[in-house]
């Protein structure tokens, strides 16, 4: 799924492009009296000059202009040629992407916000289905939603390929989009669910890798396959065998127990228990045992609390604000490099898998940074790493490019590592009854941030630093506000809203005390 997020830096490249133009690209002309001159001289008489003393992209001359191939110092005083929109098409540079949808649908020029159109219909649809299928998965179940979201990702991303207009292609993206988020967060409420307390920190690390290799595939398979028909047919077909594979997974026993159906959670823990290898597990684990481990989350149940609850209670309504700007943040900086690598440099298959390759010993350094450090202070060492990584490439000229690479590089690993603490950190801090909306919730701002940090670039009119500066300052700000929230590690996990009403009341008498042992020292 990570593959699709940055799909479009391939499949929606702008190659090189200038206007057609009758003279030089008409195959049928013949040569009569042309052919003495070469390809660059009729380009030089029929496309102007930009300020980089290159062909003009967008402009052409309205008569070819031949008095350029003889330049002397009267010809330098005479007025400026007229010059005409592209109104016969474009002539595309086909040597790195031989296709795309910018050169499907013409999406230069006048058009060109015409591709930021289609990145922002696929974040508008991320945002849609966060909201959407976030409450869909805590009433109707983890598993059933996300057997669907593969099916609907399935077709919606195959059917891309085929698409004969540009309005039906968009269309099709943000269907695509709009079951990312529930995919990303139901795969990682049930692994969160399902895991003892001790490897849930490895569980998410595994899952931020599995982002990272993702990255890495997407730059091999965008440089094996340029035409990019073929690369969202490769990338999208493996869909329809994880929907397939997807009827093996077990329903969250959690969810079923928290959602008055003790009998089917039971029936899946004995399942779970007998695929581990633990004997005797229908004797062991019976509903007695069941209802006594687990009695307050079964009146919770009965309780069924709604959104109203959610942002009623004080405590559960600060921490979502909080871990909400965090998550922003974070997602601003880490987009803001995702998105824009061809800021970076020519090679936008080197710096795809430059990216993945970072983030993988970021998401193991996570790891070992939650167990030793907590969730709280990992949090916050890395998203000031980050921070500082892009604000020091303000002060490197463009000229360096090796070390604008190796900030912007150090700069996604680090945000990578921030965003794999992060997901563990409030997975670990919201109750179960909540936490798939949660999670909707916190992607929302995801998808959001996603979809600022691409638009933040067009700052650059004004200064070329100035998006970076912005990035860095927001990532540096989160890495203090996250300190505001509770440590989660080696902490039961809540299933409840009184789970964590208790949570708070304990820290708050564990620092009453703290305080009444120094005065009494003193």
């Amino acid at each position: 799924m990570q593959m699709h997020i940055p799909l479009e830096n391939f499949t929606a490249a702008i190659p090189g492009h200038r206007c057609w133009v009758h003279i030089l690209d008409n195959d049928t002309i013949s040569d009569d009296g042309t052919g003495i001159f070469s390809h660059d001289a009729l380009l030089r008489i029929s496309i102007p000059w930009d300020s980089n003393l290159k062909p003009e992209k967008c402009r052409r001359f309205l008569h070819p202009q031949w008095q350029l191939l003889h330049l002397n110092e009267s010809s330098l005083n005479t007025s400026e040629p007229d010059t005409e929109p592209c109104v016969d098409g474009w002539v595309y540079d086909k040597s790195t992407f031989p296709s795309t949808i910018v050169t499907k649908w013409d999406l230069v020029c006048e058009s060109q916000s015409l591709k930021s159109v289609a990145q922002f219909l696929f974040m508008f649809g991320m945002l849609l289905g966060g909201l959407i299928f976030g409450h869909l998965s805590d009433r109707f179940g983890r598993r059933l939603i996300l057997r669907w979201c593969f099916l609907q990702a399935a077709i919606a991303d195959t059917c891309v390929v085929f698409a004969p207009s540009f309005l039906v292609y968009c269309s099709l993206r943000f269907l695509a989009g709009f079951s990312t988020v529930a995919l990303l967060s139901n795969c990682v409420a049930l692994i969160i669910e399902w895991s003892v307390l001790r490897f849930q920190a490895m569980g998410m690390t595994l899952v931020t890798c599995s982002h990272s290799i993702g990255h890495i595939i997407l730059g091999g398979l965008a440089f094996a396959f340029r035409e990019w028909h073929t690369l969202q047919l490769v990338v999208s077909v493996p869909f329809f065998v994880l929907f397939l594979s997807s009827g093996w997974l077990a329903e969250s026993a959690r969810w079923l127990i928290v959602n008055n159906k003790p009998d089917k959670g039971l029936k899946e823990l004995r399942k779970a228990a007998h695929t581990n290898g633990i004997k005797n597990a229908g004797e062991t684990l019976t509903m007695e045992v069941l209802r006594s481990t687990m009695q307050k989350e079964l009146e919770a149940a009965q309780n069924n609390p709604s959104v109203y609850d959610l942002f009623h209670t004080p405590t559960l309504r600060k921490w979502i604000c909080l871990t909400a700007f965090v998550r922003f943040a974070i997602s601003m900086l880490h987009f803001g490099l995702l998105l824009n690598i061809q800021h970076l440099g020519s090679n936008v298959f080197l710096f795809q898998v430059l990216f993945g390759i970072i983030s993988l010993p970021g998401s193991c350094l996570a790891l070992l940074a939650m167990n030793h450090i907590g969730r709280a202070g990992s949090q916050t060492i890395f998203m000031f790493l980050s921070g500082v990584s892009i604000l020091l490439l303000t002060f490197v000229p463009q000229e360096m490019q090796t070390l604008n690479a190796i900030l912007a590089t150090l700069g996604m690993g680090t945000s990578s590592t921030s965003v794999t603490c992060s997901i563990a950190h409030t997975n670990e801090l919201f109750p179960t009854v909540f936490r798939a909306r949660i999670s909707g919730i916190l992607v929302i701002t995801t998808c959001v941030a996603a979809a600022l940090a691409p638009l933040l670039m067009t700052l650059a009119v004004f200064s070329t630093h100035l998006p970076w500066i912005i990035y860095g300052v927001f990532s540096i700000l989160a890495g203090f506000v996250v300190l505001l929230l509770p440590e989660t590690r080696n902490q039961p996990l809540p299933d409840t809203i009184q789970d964590v009403e208790n949570k708070r009341k304990g820290l708050r008498k564990s620092k009453e005390e703290d305080t009444c042992m120094k005065v009494t020292r003193f």
